[in-house]
């Protein structure tokens, strides 16, 4: 990630003189989104470090958090920055300016590149990472952006005609935008401790609940303790105590395998404590 982000900052740079020069809002525009990409990449990159981080006596789960309020900086941060495109490229439609459109098609071209190599590097950990996933989503769709404005250079080259500057930038942004927003949906539910994409809380609670022994399962809470790690907690009333350790070792397990689960909190109760705590009213502070 650190070659994505150095990579970029020199591209940033290079790509703002150059829209300045040549007088283009699509490459200005580009250079600013390629700009916010790069902070979307530290994010990425220092939220993924201090998931590495121990736990201490103070943060107990240690820093793994810090990867779902990146994810979300990142998606809010690509909006952000498409709203800005679609003000400025609605503004240089009433106040056109002349581009010279092969020096954008030039610069655009090394962006398309630059930002290609960057999203390759990201490709392997965004499968399972929503944090990695956002800053892949940043690269590849700079890509996206940097191809359009090649596009939109050349036809400006061609046939001389200040509009297609802004017509090019308003598509691509769009396009940009429809793809982020999957993405930032995602973020929120993970900020909310909602059920993973992909785990069907009724079926982890029939699995526990066919394990032999098991007559009841009751507080089942299942969510991302970050962006690429699940954690639950339960509640199984075992009225036989001979069981309580085969199941609490085949729940595990059941979870970990079919689930994907790793870090379980399996509370295993007698038929009557099970009974005590579901009955017992909810203490309002």
């Amino acid at each position: 990630m650190g070659w994505g982000v150095l990579l970029n900052v020199a591209f940033v740079v290079v790509e703002i003189a150059a829209g300045l020069w040549a007088g283009s809002l699509a490459l200005v525009a580009d250079a600013g989104h390629n700009a916010g990409d790069v902070i979307g990449l530290l994010l990425a990159w220092g939220a993924s470090h201090l998931a590495r981080r121990p736990p201490t006596r103070r943060y107990t789960w240690g820093f793994r958090r810090s990867t779902i309020y990146a994810a979300l900086a990142n998606a809010v941060l690509l909006l952000t920055a498409c709203g800005g495109l679609l003000w400025e490229a609605c503004r240089r439609f009433q106040e056109p300016a002349p581009v010279v459109g092969w020096i954008v098609a030039a610069v655009a071209a090394v962006g398309v590149v630059i930002n290609a190599v960057t999203a390759a590097l990201l490709a392997r950990g965004a499968r399972g990472d929503a944090n990695v996933r956002g800053a892949y989503l940043h690269m590849a769709a700079d890509a996206a952006v940097s191809a359009g404005v090649v596009v939109a250079g050349a036809l400006i080259a061609l046939t001389g005609l200040p509009w297609i500057d802004p017509v090019v930038s308003i598509v691509v942004t769009l396009a940009v935008m429809m793809g982020t927003w999957d993405l930032f949906r995602e973020s929120i539910d993970l900020a909310l401790d909602a059920v993973p994409r992909g785990i069907d809380p009724e079926a982890v609670s029939a699995l526990l609940a066919n394990l032999p022994g098991v007559t009841e399962v009751h507080d089942l809470h299942v969510w991302n303790a970050s962006t690429s790690e699940t954690s639950l907690t339960v509640h199984l009333v075992v009225p036989d105590a001979g069981r309580h350790d085969a199941v609490l070792g085949r729940a595990s397990a059941d979870l970990r395998s079919r689930f994907g689960i790793a870090h379980t909190t399996i509370q295993i109760e007698s038929e009557e404590s099970g009974r005590e705590c579901v009955q017992r009213p909810t203490e309002t502070l």
